[in-house]
């Protein structure tokens, strides 16, 4: 365990904020800063070669070290982690705006099945994402882990709350996305967990439906969600829903499965988020 250095204040609210990550540095300074009210910050990395474990002890969190497991199972190992049952989950490229992170201490913590939610905003580069798919989500982030908890699976995981999440005030700023070409290029890298999650349930999809699934989803993302109000970012958003609709499964349909996996000691690294 990592102390915190000295002279760094540490928040009072009797919640773990936990992050994993790998290479997360370029945004890990603005997330954690975010979560300043939490009472411990705790940062389970899998490998990182740039600076984010100097980083996250330089804003006084906990780090600990784990092989990636895959998303679900490696936030579960946090929260396992982690000194207190509150938990607030965020990503490392995500932080609490001012008034979510002001409203931390104004929610009631008192019922250990009670978890919350906020809006998120999602931005390519720049510009903020309005509509489409990402125009109205809530994310469940804050829960007590003796009631609620992830899921184990391995890409798009979620937290399975007791109860149906408050909406808590303000948002959680997602910076996810570099640019348009970003948002495609990470469509495409988690085709092949996706494929491999589609195997494990025996799902496959002759080939005459994949354009069928992909005119579905872009219908929905571009015209029913209104992704073309976003311009030529929602046209891009909208493709990228192509690409995660048809692809894995393609991949299910023509790749062979993959090798045996490597011995659990070798270190793992989760896709950039």
């Amino acid at each position: 365990m990592s102390p915190s250095p000295p002279g760094r204040a540490i928040g009072s609210l009797p919640i773990s904020c936990v992050v994993i990550t790998r290479d997360a540095g370029v945004r890990l300074a603005a997330t954690l800063e975010s979560a300043g009210a939490c009472a411990e910050r705790l940062v389970l990395d899998s490998g990182s070669t740039d600076a984010t474990v100097a980083i996250a002890r330089e804003r006084g969190a906990r780090v600990e070290h784990q092989p990636f497991l895959g998303f679900g199972l490696q936030k579960r190992r946090a929260v396992e982690l982690a000194t207190h049952d509150w938990i607030l989950s965020l990503d490392a490229d995500e932080a609490l705006d001012d008034e979510a992170s002001r409203g931390l201490a104004s929610l009631d913590l008192s019922d250990p099945r009670r978890c919350f939610a906020w809006r998120r905003r999602t931005f390519i580069g720049a510009k903020e994402m309005r509509h489409g798919p990402w125009g109205h989500e809530r994310v469940l982030r804050l829960f007590n882990r003796t009631a609620s908890g992830f899921t184990d699976h391995r890409v798009h995981e979620r937290v399975d709350g007791a109860t149906a999440p408050k909406l808590a005030p303000g948002s959680i700023l997602h910076h996810s996305f570099n640019g348009c070409a970003d948002v495609i290029v990470r469509s495409a890298r988690y085709s092949g967990p996706k494929a491999a999650i589609l195997r494990d349930k025996g799902e496959t999809s002759p080939a005459w439906m994949l354009p069928i699934r992909g005119l579905a989803a872009f219908t929905k993302s571009y015209c029913l969600q209104g992704g073309w109000r976003d311009g030529a970012a929602g046209f891009i958003v909208a493709l990228s829903r192509v690409i995660d609709s048809t692809l894995p499964r393609a991949i299910v349909s023509v790749d062979p499965p993959p090798s045996p996996s490597p011995p659990a000691d070798r270190p793992g690294a989760p896709p950039p988020r």
